[in-house]
Formats: C-alpha cells, structure tokens, sequence
C-alpha cells in the first residue's frame, strides 16, 4: 500500500509552518515534496512533514540555514536510507550528531535565562502597576 500523501496546504497546517516557508525550505534544499500530482501540487509524505519538524525545532535556537542542512544530512546518512555509512563515518557522523546537540542544549539554557529575566521584568511591571493603581 502508497504511503499517504498530502498536499502543501494540509502540511502547513501539520506542521504551523506556512505556506511561503515550506517553499523557502524547498527552494534552499532543506526538504523537496516526495512527489507532485498529474496538476503539478506538491505531495508531501509523513516523514517530509517530520523533516520539516525538525528544522522548524532549529529555528528558534538561531540555527542557520546550513547547519540545518548539514545536520539534515547527518541524520538521513545515518538514518541508512540507501547505502548504510560504515563503521568510521557513522562514528564521524555520531560525533558531529552529537556537536550539535551540546549546542542546541547550550542554546536552550541562554533561552532559558532570557525567558527567567523577561518574567522577572513582566512581574516587576505588574508590582509597580498594582502600587500606582
């Protein structure tokens, strides 16, 4: 049985990426549709729409278009699709997954903190409102 194919806009909706993102990342090689209908339409699979997941999740840690890519590349290697790397390169492959990792986590505590420092400032906008109210 064909895995279930969607169209731009249902995937859009899956995903809350629109429809002009979907095409940016198409256009900068992040995703491509799986297959296009006799009319031309993008179709797009699950797994397209997870791929899309994992670069929306990159975004707001200030990942750049390249290092999305380039960590796109390290997952679909090591994922198998295809020719399965050999022992050095998914060792490589492992290491690089990893460099990542330390800074997405690294990214995340700076977030972290500047969400900590806007609710105290939020919080102390609301005292000052309530003694002056």
């Amino acid at each position: 049985m064909a895995e279930r194919q969607m169209q731009i806009g249902e995937v859009a909706e899956r995903t809350g990426l629109s429809l002009r993102t979907i095409r940016h990342y198409e256009d900068v090689g992040l995703v491509s549709p799986s297959a296009r209908s006799k009319g031309g339409f993008r179709l797009y699979t699950a797994a397209d729409a997870e791929r899309l997941m994992v670069v929306r999740r990159m975004k707001p840690l200030d990942f750049s278009l390249e290092e999305m890519r380039d960590l796109l590349e390290i997952t679909d290697r090591l994922s198998g699709a295809g020719d399965p790397p050999a022992d050095g390169e998914r060792e490589r492959l492992r290491e690089r997954l990893n460099a990542y990792r330390e800074v997405a986590d690294a990214r995340c505590e700076t977030l972290r903190a500047h969400l900590m420092a806007a609710e105290d400032f939020a919080a102390t906008l609301r005292r000052r409102l309530e003694a002056h109210g």
